[in-house]
């Protein structure tokens, strides 16, 4: 789970990132916080520090001022979705 400079992301940081990456490709854009608040039962500042945090480590870049620009610098295969999920890998599908 690591990005091509290396730093490693926690495995909260790898579910917001999984779920970031799921929704834009379900419905075409990226999810608003309060998208995010909900899936994940938190408060609006802990979204947003959590955002905050992606984006300084480089998982993440937004532009300023436009909604709903999260866009996703973790190459898919390292996100831990099927983890996420639930779905086993050594299950045949």
């Amino acid at each position: 789970m690591s990005q091509k400079s290396g730093a490693h992301f926690t495995e909260k940081q790898g579910h917001y990132l999984a779920f970031i990456h799921t929704y834009a490709y379900m419905f075409g854009r990226p999810p608003a916080e309060a998208d995010i608040q909900r899936h994940f039962r938190v408060s609006p500042p802990s979204v947003h520090q959590m955002i905050v945090t992606l984006e300084r480590n480089g998982f993440i870049r937004r532009q300023p001022g436009i909604p709903r620009s999260i866009e996703i610098l973790v190459p898919p295969e390292s996100l831990p979705i099927l983890q996420w999920l639930g779905i086993k890998t050594s299950k045949s599908l």
